[in-house]
């Protein structure tokens, strides 16, 4: 397919501008994507303005997620209608689910799917020649294993350790939009930390969509995170996302044993009845995940739980939404990220019909919201009085003379600025707490 032709001038360097959305699997990818272009003589653009290439790194969980692009994209054209030079394309899951509609409705030039970002260079420079770049199809191996990501200095560090999933819940769309399951070697991601901790970085997140599924050769998850752990005693190391049918005895005690494996674990529970559990194929009850979070804390006493919920699931009557409200307050999370449920086409939950009203969606999830607040806030008051360990993060956002980061349980804390710097570990005396936030007295260097 033919596009209009870009003149370009290939005398100087071309620089790409990359917005990301989503997920911190975008973020990574993002970084993955930089590097391919870079090899190919592209460098990163500051801001969009000085870019010949912009590219989005979308996401397809929910509804409001696409129509974001679909937004930007319209604000794009409208306010560079004076570059006709300029190549637009959309990556990650929105191009691999959507590519027709993309190309119809916003006349973008590169649509790239999850698993083709070796093709970009070649799919732009043909976008600059007048050639419509598509490239969406799904891989069983590409895992980008060799490809060192291009990330500026820092602290901490997104690592893609899988990619893909094979749990096809019934609400999700990632297993049509990134493919089933595949895992790095153990020593590619051995030898990236080791790049990390060289640069100065403190602090790894090793993700897939279900990480504890990462299996290489005799390794599964629990070696990896065990080997990471090893590479330096120092670096903070943590991991998203978890599936509570896969995480392991082997894993809880992976984590209890090592002092810089992070006390926290993000295991998304999604409801709390059992029926409607089977009804997303979650694969797990709610007597069994229960038994897992009482495992966890046998094992880890400190450690912090985040969860994920959809409220509003297709059939969710008010016994069932009482289930979850009944399960958070068992459980008592540290933190929550709630959605109201996102009809996916494609997925089989959309073929059970969106029949929960929108207000009464809405009027749960904001029972949810209230619930999480008051449980998070009353968890927060029990560490009044506490020192706990700081990694910092830099400056607040709120205030110049105030510093932030985070404790190994992943809670923000705000306190003042002392002599310190990002990546440093502080001992902070925690004065008060809100539900979200932290706040501290002082600080001392953490020995």
């Amino acid at each position: 397919m033919s596009v209009e032709n870009k003149s370009v001038s290939r005398s100087r360097e071309l620089k790409v501008y990359i917005e990301t959305y989503g997920c911190q699997m975008n973020l990574a990818d993002t970084e993955v994507v930089l590097s391919i272009m870079n090899k190919s003589g592209y460098s990163p653009a500051r801001t969009l303005d000085e870019a010949d290439v912009v590219l989005l790194n979308t996401c397809s969980v929910r509804e409001h997620a696409e129509e974001k692009i679909h937004q930007r994209l319209h604000t794009i054209r409208k306010e560079l209608s004076t570059r006709p030079d300029l190549v637009v394309g959309v990556l990650g899951c929105m191009a691999e689910r959507l590519r027709t509609n993309l190309v119809e409705r916003h006349k973008v030039d590169v649509v790239v799917g999850p698993d083709e970002y070796r093709k970009l260079p070649q799919l732009v420079d043909g976008a600059f020649s007048g050639t419509q770049g598509i490239g969406v199809r799904l891989s069983r191996t590409e895992t980008y294993d060799d490809i060192v990501p291009f990330r500026a200095d820092g602290v901490s560090a997104w690592i893609s350790v899988m990619r893909g999933c094979d749990k096809f819940c019934t609400f999700c769309i990632v297993p049509f939009t990134r493919g089933r399951e595949r895992s790095r070697s153990l020593d590619s991601i051995l030898r990236e930390v080791e790049g990390l901790v060289n640069r100065g970085f403190r602090e790894v997140t090793l993700l897939g969509q279900n990480v504890n599924s990462y299996r290489d050769g005799t390794n599964d998850f629990a070696d990896l995170l065990s080997a990471v752990a090893d590479v330096d005693s120092t670096l903070r190391v943590r991991f998203t996302t978890s599936h509570p049918r896969d995480l392991s005895d082997k894993l809880i005690d992976a984590i209890a044993g090592k002092d810089n494996l992070c006390k926290y674990i993000h295991l998304p529970v999604q409801s709390g009845s059992n029926r409607i559990l089977k009804a997303m194929n979650r694969t797990y009850t709610r007597e069994r995940y229960l038994d897992l979070v009482k495992r966890i804390r046998e094992r880890i006493p400190e450690v912090a739980l985040s969860t994920d919920i959809i409220t509003g699931f297709p059939t969710e009557t008010v016994q069932n939404h009482q289930d979850t409200v009944s399960m958070m307050e068992q459980v008592c999370y540290d933190g929550a990220y709630m959605f109201k449920y996102s009809p996916r086409e494609g997925t089989p939950a959309h073929k059970l019909g969106d029949d929960v009203p929108d207000d009464v969606k809405t009027e749960r999830l904001n029972e949810i919201i209230t619930l999480q607040q008051k449980i998070s806030f009353d968890l927060n008051q029990n560490l009044i009085g506490r020192i706990v360990e700081v990694m910092v993060d830099g400056r607040s956002k709120k205030s110049d003379q105030q510093l932030s980061g985070r404790t190994d349980a992943n809670k923000t804390v705000v306190f003042p600025v002392g002599p310190i710097k990002p990546g440093d570990i502080v001992k902070v005396k925690i004065s008060r707490a809100s539900a979200a936030t932290l706040f501290g007295e002082g600080s001392v260097a953490s020995n």
